[in-house]
This record gives structure tokens, sequence and C-alpha cells, in this order.
């Protein structure tokens, strides 16, 4: 494994490359302090909150890094599977640690959302939470691809992040927050168009919430999956 210039680093076998979760090696001690301090365990709560999980369900949390919402599913749901999937190794280590102190059966598997190494029909929820603004367009689309496609017949994505407002905002802080790069494409009309555009039913944003002293604005959405008919085709 190697690292370039931009910080991303290169997994060799793949020819692919990461950010890792905190951003840099170093900070991942302090990734989960932060994520609280922002407001990110209420947040996630109501992420899982809207999913409406059952008994038996299997749960795909994509973009895991140090497996807080996994850990936070399986707690409060010890009836449905949990999966957490990837690509820093450093953050699934993390991430392990936390399910074996909690002694949850929790798989933490290393991998890319764009790129699932799932078959098809394999989860009935799948999460998604503060990744998203991090990809690239392309990447975008095909991660809601590959999540259409590991979602079983009337499952559902459940997908929460950083939204750029669609109006413009005039203030220093907005104009800092809003300009970076990562953010420019993550409108609530874009995830909606993609959404749909990748096949899913029913996409729709669930509600907004203010963070970090309100000063950050995240937004919830949900999209679903047709479910089977009667003769069980979907």
């Amino acid at each position: 494994m190697s690292k370039n210039r931009k910080g991303l680093k290169t997994m060799t076998h793949t020819e692919r490359t990461y950010l890792p979760a905190a951003g840099h090696d170093w900070t991942l001690p302090l990734y989960d302090p932060f994520v609280k301090l922002l407001g990110g365990d209420r947040v996630r709560s109501a992420l899982l909150h809207q999913a409406a999980l059952e008994a038996g369900h299997r749960v795909l949390d994509i973009g895991c890094g140090t497996g807080s919402l996994a850990v936070l599913i399986k707690r409060s749901n010890p009836n449905v599977k949990v999966v957490g999937l990837d690509p820093d190794p450093k953050a699934l280590a993390r991430a392990r640690r936390k399910a074996d102190l909690t002694r949850m059966p929790i798989c933490f598997d290393r991998g890319f959302a764009d790129e699932l190494p799932y078959p098809d029909a394999s989860f009935d929820r799948v999460f998604s939470s503060f990744m998203f603004h991090h990809l690239e367009a392309g990447q975008k689309v095909k991660t809601l691809r590959e999540a259409r496609r590991v979602l079983a017949p009337g499952g559902s994505l459940h997908l929460l992040d950083l939204a750029r407002p669609e109006e413009q905002r005039t203030g220093w802080w907005d104009r800092l927050v809003y300009s970076n790069p990562h953010l420019k494409d993550n409108s609530d009309n874009r995830i909606l168009t993609l959404l749909r555009e990748c096949g899913f039913e029913s996409a729709k944003k669930v509600k907004d919430a203010a963070i970090f002293l309100r000063l950050l604005h995240v937004s919830y959405y949900e999209a679903s999956v047709p479910g089977a008919d009667l003769d069980g085709r979907s």
C-alpha cells in the first residue's frame, strides 16, 4: 500500500485509492470524539429510527469508518444481521475492537461502496452516513447502483449527509463550508435525481437537521426497491 500526493492511499491489489476515514491516519484517534462533538450520535440515531428495522433484517453500512453506526444498529436491534464495509483497514480495526468490546457479532469487510462484494438482493437495508459527499460524481452513481443491486425486493436505502442548500448563502461561514468541492454537487435536487436515475422508487428527503451549534446542516434521504408481486417477481 502506498500514498499519493493528495493523501489518498492506494490498495495495491486493486489499484484503487481511498480517503482515510478521518482524512489522515494520524487524526483517526480524534475521529470519534470529533463526530460526537458535532452531534453525530444524535443524527445517526434518527437515521436508524427512520429505517424501521425488523428482526431478521440483513443490514449493510457502506463507508462504515470506525463502526459507530454499525454498532448502534446492532445494539438497538440484536436480531438483525449487520455488515459494515470500508476501504480503510485502520478504521476497520477500530470498528472490530468496538464490536468485540460490546460482544456484538458484526461483520466488517474491506472494500469500496461502488464495487460491493456481495450478491444481488443480499440486504434488506443499506445505510450511508456522512460518506456520500466524499465521492466523485461517477462514484456516486456507481455507489447508488450497487446499493440498488444488493437490496432485496422491498428493501430500502437510508442516507444521511451534509447537504448544500439549494439557495445561495451569503454568510461567511456558509460560503466557507459550501464552497468545498465535495459539497458542490451534494444538493437535495441532485441527490434525489441520482437516486431515481439509479433505479430507486419513492426517493425522498425525509427531513433536515442542524448540528454543531446549528452551523452545519444535514439531510436525511430514503429510497426504496420495488417489492415482490404475488408471483415472487420484483
